[in-house]
């Protein structure tokens, strides 16, 4: 959720702790800080706001500094306000602390510290730590033993970084549940929630584990795993980054980039896997496990929000192209479920950072049942990429916007992949599903080029307060998804049902205020959507539909209409959702909101 950044070495650390602040600004807004160590001295700067207003601060500073950590805070405890914003100290500003996560303990901690004398000043849960390092500090001037003994004491999720007066020349950080990576350099560390904050700087990343204690200085990085009181020097990887990607180029928000990078995102998604000409589709992040795979008979499936979705559609797809039963659950509600786990289960696990909390909860949930465990992730690297067995990469490259849009146009086309690669060539799906998945980036484009329409037909209805989007069959989860990106980006109460439901309670708020999305391509169940359509109209509510090219009788029944290639039914999904993608985007724009930055919002939860 929030975001991390640290620095030791020879260069000035300010400077570079503040530019990984902003690459990280999406993830976490309200407030940001920074604390630098200067010859044994610590000088914190941090604010409410936005990192720009940080950024200001900081290039007022006229001491040096070789050591520091930063952070942008996405609040939990307490509001956004100064004294909230991190770094936390201890009293006599000794000991500095930056936290991504939530230490669930905090107030039985505080009440013993308290105690002890310590004050607070935050309503945070994070200032404990400093404290904490202190109370055992003083018993043995230590510092990494010191942390180490209030590490034992926490509970719940963290990600933490250290840095203090008693021995300005380390960092030290730890992980349990949230991310944190360390980025190598020549005579210099990095430190990141999220490797993107220190591409620029360097390639060669240090991946921390649950449990995971490193200590850092400018020679080195040395990890010591509470769990298995083991001590090692990690081996660093290289990752595949284009930070290009990253950037805004020619287009106002990330939003609209990343709405508009869709035919790349399937092409990438595809690239070397499906080949049509051959009637084959390779993954090759799976032929680990073909022979397990042989004997699975039931996927279940687990995500949050936009990829849960995404899963929505995979269900529909592995039950038809590949014949085995699936269900799909929220992994927030998986995770405390008493359910019948077989062997012959396999639990597949859909996140675009990697790193969303309850998702990893739910892996964790069976990592004792003996079950295959699957992923799939857009960021290589990611915990759930390395807790799973095997799986699939999007391929979707970086994801700025808050609002989830390509990622899930690359889980739909991977969960379309999976299917056909568990399918049999002899099903009558399978060779039109690979050719329609190497000829969707081009029908992709051309939803994109209809933009301008849908841009004038969203300012017209940017003034409602509710929308009802509805569709059937695999255009019943694009209704959810539809539904999601119009309240995440432009504040709307929107709801997303099965069509088929109207009767049974929807059609009651309909009036001429209570505008229904209605996604109505073409399909064998086309006619009954048409009929939930009149039950609207009877009901004097407006209706936008996206159609197929070429559906003129629609025209007739509903105010406004996007139109969309043809394609098959089970990839329909991604042409709707760039639709309702571009027109939440158009609704927000002329609602003059932030669209890249939902209030309330962060891009990757890591806590539950």
């Amino acid at each position: 959720m929030c975001g991390i950044v640290g620095y030791i070495g020879k260069q000035q650390a300010a400077p570079i702790v503040v530019a990984g602040l902003e690459s990280l600004e999406y993830r976490g807004y309200d407030s940001a800080g920074i604390a630098e160590i200067s010859d044994s001295s610590a000088f914190i700067t941090k604010q409410a706001g936005r990192v720009s207003g940080l950024k200001d601060s900081v290039a007022k500073n006229t001491h040096t500094s070789h050591v520091a950590i930063g952070h942008t805070r996405w609040a939990t405890h307490g509001s956004p306000t100064t004294a909230n914003a991190h770094p936390h100290s201890n009293t006599d500003q000794t000991i500095m602390v930056v936290h991504n996560g939530i230490i669930e303990n905090f107030q039985a901690i505080k009440t013993k510290l308290q105690a002890e004398g310590y004050t607070f000043v935050s309503q945070t849960d994070t200032e404990v730590i400093p404290h904490l390092i202190d109370y055992y500090y003083r018993a043995s001037n230590d510092l990494t033993l010191a942390f180490r003994q209030a590490l034992q004491d926490l509970q719940g999720a963290y990600g933490i970084a250290v840095v203090s007066t008693h021995e300005p020349n380390k960092i030290l950080v730890a992980r349990l549940s949230s991310p944190l990576v360390v980025g190598v350099g020549k005579g210099e560390y990095f430190l990141a929630s999220d490797p993107s904050a220190v591409m620029d700087y360097t390639k060669e990343v240090i991946f921390l584990n649950d449990f995971d204690v490193a200590t850092i200085t400018a020679d080195g990085c040395v990890v010591h795993n509470l769990k298995q009181e083991k001590s090692s020097k990690p081996v660093a990887e290289l990752l595949d980054y284009d930070s290009q990607q990253a950037s805004l180029g020619d287009f106002p928000h990330f939003m609209l980039k990343e709405i508009f990078e869709a035919p790349a995102t399937i092409r990438s998604a595809s690239l070397g896997r499906v080949k049509a000409a051959e009637n084959i589709v390779k993954l090759g992040g799976l032929e680990s496990v073909i022979a397990q795979l042989k004997y699975i008979d039931r996927i279940v499936i687990v995500a949050c929000g936009t990829s849960y979705y995404a899963g929505l559609v995979g269900e529909y797809l592995l039950e038809e192209i590949a014949g085995i039963a699936v269900e799909v659950q929220l992994a927030s509600e998986f995770k405390y479920r008493n359910e019948p786990f077989s062997r012959s289960t396999a639990l597949l696990a859909i996140s675009q950072s990697g790193e969303t909390a309850d998702t990893i909860a739910a892996l964790k949930k069976v990592e004792d049942y003996g079950v295959l465990r699957i992923g799939i992730v857009n960021a290589t690297g990611s915990t759930i990429a390395r807790m799973t067995d095997a799986g699939v990469y999007c391929h979707a490259g970086p994801e700025q916007a808050v609002a989830s849009t390509k990622a899930f146009i690359a889980q739909v086309t991977v969960l379309a992949q999976i299917a056909l690669s568990l399918g049999s060539p002899s099903n009558k799906l399978f060779k039109p599903l690979l050719q329609e998945l190497e000829d969707l980036p081009a029908k992709a484009q051309q939803v994109l080029d209809t933009a301008p329409s849908i841009k004038k037909i969203a300012e017209k209805y940017a003034h409602h307060r509710d929308f009802l989007f509805i569709g059937r069959g695999y255009s019943f989860p694009s209704a959810l998804e539809g539904a999601l990106k119009l309240k995440e980006v432009s504040y709307i109460h929107a709801e997303g049902y099965a069509a088929g439901e109207m009767k049974h309670g929807p059609l009651a708020m309909i009036d001429e205020h209570f505008p229904t999305f209605a996604l109505a391509t073409d399909s064998v169940l086309l006619d009954k959507t048409y009929s939930n359509i009149e039950e609207i109209k009877a009901r004097k509510g407006p209706v936008v539909a996206v159609a197929t090219v070429g559906n003129k009788a629609i025209a007739k029944l509903c105010d406004d209409v996007i139109y969309i290639p043809a394609t098959l039914a089970q990839t329909q999904p991604l042409l709707e959702a760039i639709a309702t993608q571009l027109f939440a985007y158009y609704i927000a724009v002329a609602k003059d909101l932030n669209v890249d930055r939902p209030r309330n919002l962060a891009k990757s939860v890591t806590v539950e």
